[in-house]
């Protein structure tokens, strides 16, 4: 008879809630139910035949042990003939094998359903977080975002392909076995039912012994991971090494290894004592059936009761265990379903905000003025960012907006093509709210270079035709010569074909900035929103793609964050954004002249810029004559 009851390891585990589960139950309601199901009834066609499937299985598999009995009977009888035994054990071996194929075509429909679910909730996670406000991003862990489209999605083929299923296959099991059981002999069957829990009932109280061990080791170990992984990286070796404290650091992971040793030989003994205790009780419960049918067989109790009876019935009391040890634990299976798609759901109620409103507007922008009108905006209600934005971009014209840290300039720019919407006030281009444009269409018109260039994992050309799918060979190189990238590509062995790596490691800073750059030019939009977009250039490169931008910025209304001197001297009007307002406009001689912020932030950070810059140029011209 086999072992039940929980296994060592993790299958012990699975029969128990953690605190964090108990305290984190989620609440049962006939909602979360229907939209679990809703999942499902796409499927129901061939959920029925796993069902039917399952029915099938189970009754077909308390043959072999019913005509084990026969067996046994025929053994004992003198008219027994060899054919008579022959038919027995191949009909014993064809239910076997029936029951065996219909199990194999059940988990391959099973698997088929759960996987074409996956596919179904992975598709509907993508597009749902592919639409959420830039905010979303910027809130949210990225791990947590992967763990919601991977992990718990993926959780869901272990609910439907065994959760589901082990419930719907174990109670097809104990109904179909009690009902053979009483058939056979109702006096031995009560008896098989008494036996079981003798058997389940140690087994669970053991097990939460060992749950409560394997919990408390789990702890330990990771405690000592921790240590491990802050004294012995890189940095924390040489930390330890600079302030001496390698003895500490031992005496700490010695006691913590000395308490993790301790619970992990605890729970190795409870397990030992578990595994006698449950050979004993496995021995007993034959016995006492074997028992209780040889006293009704001599006692004259029972006439109709032969020993291939009994044998059948210590084969079938030997079905029940395992299902009705897994049906015990059905609370904990359901809880821990219910949490998973609890946990998925959370991220399907995420409301965006950031709405496509129905038959937006599609204007033409190209010579439409830009106006922010008393914008206010807030990251946290509490802590308001911007409260009285107010200023307009004529059309064509390039306005640079500056000021210091922090103060909000990224997020004023960020409001055109509503990677966030307003709180108050309105951000116009002509005489159309933002918020009445059609979303895609309105972002089609901008384009937008930020300070942290991003490119994909692929090659220059498949990041380059991100801008625009049909653009020809010939217009990805020449939007890459104005970009002053042509050269360095073409010199590359795989030309445009070259790899740029995991975020465009494989490039340097300035190089990864002249492709996002080319991008924007290939896209042609007719708006511009350059963050910074010179930043990571040295002076060599920044020079010669200053003359790119001036005329990529050439009759198209330009928005600049700008920290350099040089990009703001070239605007048409300068915007100093501070304390939530338009502190100071002008252009840059009079707003030096007011003596205000914008005359601090140009004698602490942008002077300062153009010193450095000076200075490097005049070292590369000593350099220079020095080599002539």
């Amino acid at each position: 008879m086999p072992g039940p009851g929980p296994g060592l390891g993790p299958r012990g585990a699975r029969g128990f809630l953690t605190e964090d589960e108990k305290a984190n139950m989620p609440k049962v309601t006939w909602d979360l139910i229907r939209r679990i199901l809703s999942y499902l009834t796409p499927y129901w066609l061939q959920f029925l035949f796993v069902f039917v499937a399952i029915l099938l299985s189970a009754v077909i598999g308390l043959y072999p042990s019913i005509i084990t009995g026969k067996i046994v009977d025929a053994l004992g009888s003198d008219s027994t003939t060899l054919r008579y035994l022959i038919q027995l054990i191949l009909l014993a071996f064809a239910t076997l094998t029936v029951s065996q194929v219909i199990g194999v075509l059940e988990s391959y429909i099973n698997a088929w359903i759960s996987q074409r679910i996956i596919f179904d909730m992975k598709n509907q996670m993508f597009d749902h977080l592919q639409h959420m406000p830039h905010a979303f991003f910027t809130g949210e862990k990225q791990g947590d975002i992967i763990t919601r489209m991977n992990t718990d999605i993926s959780g869901v083929s272990t609910v439907i392909s065994s959760t589901l299923s082990n419930i719907v296959s174990n109670v097809a099991t104990v109904v179909t076995t009690l009902v053979a059981l009483f058939t056979m002999s109702w006096r031995l069957a009560i008896i098989g039912i008494l036996v079981i829990p003798l058997l389940i009932l140690p087994s669970r109280v053991v097990g939460r012994t060992r749950f409560q061990l394997l919990t408390e080791s789990q702890a330990k170990n990771d405690e000592m991971n921790q240590l491990i992984n802050e004294t012995l990286s890189v940095s924390g070796s040489l930390l330890v090494k600079l302030f001496t404290r390698e003895k500490q650091e031992y005496d700490k992971f010695v006691s913590v290894n000395e308490e993790a040793t301790q619970i992990a030989m605890k729970e190795q003994r409870s397990g030992q004592w578990f595994r006698v205790i449950m050979g004993m009780f496995t021995q007993v419960g034959p016995l006492l059936i074997y028992f209780a049918g040889g006293l009704f067989i001599i006692r004259g109790l029972d006439p109709t009761l032969k020993i291939g009876t009994i044998t059948a019935t210590v084969a079938l009391v030997n079905r029940l265990y395992r299902p009705v040890e897994s049906l015990l634990n059905i609370q904990v299976d359901f809880t821990r379903s219910l949490a998973l798609f609890t946990r998925i759901f959370d991220y399907f109620d995420m409301v965006n905000p950031i709405v496509n409103p129905k038959n937006g507007y599609k204007p033409d922008v190209e010579n439409l003025d830009i106006s922010y009108f008393h914008v206010s905006f807030s990251y946290d209600a509490e802590k308001p960012l911007l409260t009285d934005i107010n200023f307009t971009v004529p059309h064509g014209q390039m306005y640079a907006i500056v000021g210091p840290s922090g103060s909000g300039k990224s997020t004023v720019v960020n409001l055109l093509p509503r990677l966030y919407d307003v709180n108050g006030g309105i951000v116009r281009i002509g005489k159309y709210d933002v918020r009445t444009l059609d979303l895609e269409y309105l972002r089609d018109c901008i384009g937008m270079v930020t300070q942290e260039t991003y490119l994909f994992n692929g090659t220059i050309r498949q990041n380059l035709l991100y801008a625009r799918e049909d653009a020809t060979q010939e217009e990805i190189e020449n939007a890459c010569k104005i970009a002053s990238i042509h050269d360095f590509i073409v010199s590359q062995p795989n030309g445009y074909d070259t790899e740029v790596g995991n975020r465009g490691l494989k490039l340097s800073g300035g190089e990864k900035q002249r492709i996002s750059i080319a991008r924007v030019i290939l896209k042609n939009p007719k708006i511009l929103i350059l963050d910074e977009a010179t930043s990571a250039l040295d002076s060599i490169s920044e020079n010669a793609i200053q003359d790119a931008l001036d005329h990529l910025m050439e009759g198209r209304t330009s928005i600049v964050i700008a920290h350099r001197l040089s990009t703001i001297l070239k605007a048409d009007r300068i915007l100093v954004v501070n304390g939530g307002v338009i502190a100071e406009e002008g252009t840059h001689e009079e707003l030096l002249a007011k003596g205000g912020i914008y005359k601090e932030l140009y004698e602490t950070q942008f002077r300062l810029v153009l010193d450095m810059e000076s200075g490097k140029k005049d070292v590369e011209t000593q350099v220079s004559t020095e080599k002539d």
